[in-house]
């Protein structure tokens, strides 16, 4: 079957959990950098909120939230939010893709992450796959350092979290 040319195209969407704790002076928030050889050497604008793609057919965008939150840490939400969780709304994103953002409050070691392996044919169109990390690392970052680190789509989800954060 093929897409009728009236037909409205449908997007991709995915769902994340951005987690922040409060420092002294600071916010902090737990961001990932992609894991693979496209991402291996870069940073600023690379990093990523824990986020992956789900069904709406199939899935609440918090369940898918919570869902690749410790697919990509190896963490589960409920363990290190101390807060309930807070919708940051939707951004859309330069490919269509529609990001469904949650935060939560807590704390986690960063350097504990591990996360899901995905495969890769590496070099392209070589017949060899490799497997990846989907993130190969995570970081804590004030929030001025994660508006650096951030990829840019995402960056309206730092601001809705300051913004709540300031109203509280």
């Amino acid at each position: 079957m093929t897409d009728r040319p009236d037909a409205p195209k449908r997007y991709r969407q995915s769902a994340g959990i951005l987690l922040f704790r409060r420092q002294t002076d600071s916010t902090e928030v737990m961001l990932g950098h992609p894991g693979g050889p496209f991402w291996t050497h870069k940073d600023d604008g690379s990093w990523t909120i824990f986020k992956g793609e789900f069904d709406d057919a199939a899935e609440r965008p918090i369940d898918a939230a919570r869902r690749e939150f410790a697919e990509e840490t190896g963490f589960e939400s409920s363990a290190l939010c101390d807060t309930d969780f807070l919708d940051l709304g939707t951004v859309r994103q330069s490919s269509g893709k529609l990001v469904y953002a949650f935060a939560c409050e807590g704390d986690g070691d960063a350097g504990a992450a591990r996360s899901n392996l995905f495969d890769l044919e590496w070099p392209p169109r070589s017949g060899r796959f490799e497997q990846h990390p989907e993130i190969d690392r995570a970081e804590w970052f004030d929030l001025a350092s994660a508006r650096t680190k951030i990829m840019r789509g995402q960056l309206p989800f730092l601001d809705r979290l300051e913004s709540a954060l300031e109203t509280e």
